[in-house]
């Protein structure tokens, strides 16, 4: 499956901007808003692992584990969400905060 693939490497690029960018943030609000959407990347990145594991391999083994990466995948997709919808109104509080301030 060409699609999964696609999504599976979008989702670990994803990931890994999220956490670069994490890094070089200094407000702290601002890094939990990233990190919450670092977490939906990698969620998205197991979860599509999980579901391409499916596709290529049959046997009660691999839909055990596939089925536990797509919960976990779910679970912190669903975490992540969360975590965006508490952080992202702290962040542009933060961001206007700083902003009125240099002024």
């Amino acid at each position: 499956m060409l699609v999964l693939a696609v999504f599976i490497a979008l989702s670990f690029a994803l990931y890994v901007f999220y956490k670069v960018k994490y890094v070089r943030s200094r407000r702290p609000a601002e890094k939990e808003w990233i990190s919450a959407k670092s977490r939906m990347a990698l969620g998205a990145f197991i979860f599509f692992f999980g579901v391409n594991q499916l596709f290529l391999y049959s046997g009660t083994i691999t839909y055990v584990i596939s089925a536990l990466f797509i919960i976990i995948g779910g679970i912190s997709i669903w975490a992540g969400m969360k975590a965006y919808k508490y952080f992202l109104p702290r962040a542009i509080e933060e961001s206007e905060w700083i902003k009125s301030n240099q002024n």
